[in-house]
């Protein structure tokens, strides 16, 4: 199985100049073996989020959040569709979160100063599950609080049309870093290609995040990740998509949140006027009445030029017209 290894998934923006460092045929499984976003520097809580200390923090934008790719997707051609099938994420045996002054909306608190005076550095153990592997295992957040890590992929896409963007704060029609926790195993993401061969990255793990990722940073982690590239020649959409075994989610970024919230259903209801049979009458009157649609709220944090990120999703039950 072709991979690419943690040491060369280090690239720092979704740059269609870059040589593709793996090229496989649609359909073929492959790995990345990805680094966390601080590219390592998290090891112990003595490691503080001091920008001055931290390497790659003397650039503007800084070098943080690596990618790995791009991967060359043989036959793919601008107006097709690629289809990124996440078949396993096994993450590392820690992940770590890191707070401190103007980091995150309290960075500046006065009414919580330990928030806002000092760097703080949690570490997380992980411990395997029932496969012997972390990729059904429990991350420990403290001696008495745990949960079941939960995986998925915070930064992946494809390169955009004109511009060359940085992992850190690039976002748009063709993925970036949305940190939306649906990009998970079992559920299938809709990039659309705008260059030959799609060009695709992925990196920024996490081993679990609430909504929001409210402080800027969540369960940080390296990770394999075992995947394959499906293409749909001629399919074009207006803004990735993620696919659940038992529902759709349409997705935005924007600011501010409501205008991502607005157009994460519109675009759900393109979707379900253009592959469902629904009228648009039908489609507007469901987004409004179905107890079961959701507006997710993925990542809304104060963080470099980072849009806010929705997705409206609604279940394949009521797909039915």
């Amino acid at each position: 199985m072709q991979r690419i290894p943690r040491d060369l998934a280090t690239r720092f923006a979704f740059d269609w100049r870059d040589e593709p460092l793996l090229r496989v045929q649609p359909g073929e499984s492959f790995e990345i073996e990805t680094f966390d976003a601080s590219v390592g520097y998290f090891r112990t809580p003595a490691d503080k989020a001091i920008p001055g200390k931290r390497p790659g923090f003397d650039r503007s934008p800084p070098l943080v959040n690596p990618i790995g790719g791009p991967v060359f997707v043989e036959g793919a051609e601008k107006g097709d569709t690629i289809v990124v099938h996440l078949e396993e994420i096994t993450v590392d045996d820690y992940s770590w979160i890191a707070v401190g002054p103007k980091r995150g909306p309290l960075g500046e608190s006065t009414r919580w100063p330990e928030l806002s005076s000092d760097y703080t550095t949690r570490i997380f153990r992980h411990t395997p599950g029932p496969s012997g592997t972390t990729r059904d295992g429990t991350l420990h957040f403290n001696d008495k609080i745990r949960w079941p890590i939960t995986p998925f992929v915070g930064t992946l896409g494809v390169c955009p049309d004109r511009e060359v963007v940085t992992s850190l704060d690039g976002q748009g029609p063709w993925g970036g870093n949305l940190d939306a926790r649906d990009m998970a195993v079992g559920n299938k993401i809709y990039l659309p290609v705008s260059h030959p061969g799609g060009l695709f990255y992925l990196g920024d793990v996490h081993a679990s995040q609430g909504d929001t990722e409210f402080t800027g940073t969540a369960a940080e982690t390296k990770s394999t990740v075992r995947l394959r590239l499906e293409l749909l020649k001629g399919k074009r959409m207006p803004y990735l998509r993620i696919e659940k075994p038992d529902a759709l989610i349409a997705v935005h970024a924007d600011r501010p949140l409501e205008v991502a919230v607005e157009t994460a259903t519109f675009h759900l209801m393109d979707w379900l006027i253009t592959e469902y049979g629904f009228t648009p009458t039908d489609a507007y009157c469901l987004v409004s009445t179905c107890p079961d649609f959701r507006i997710n709220v993925y990542q809304m944090c104060k963080l470099a030029k980072l849009s806010y990120v929705a997705g409206a999703e609604v279940p394949k039950r009521y797909l039915v017209m």
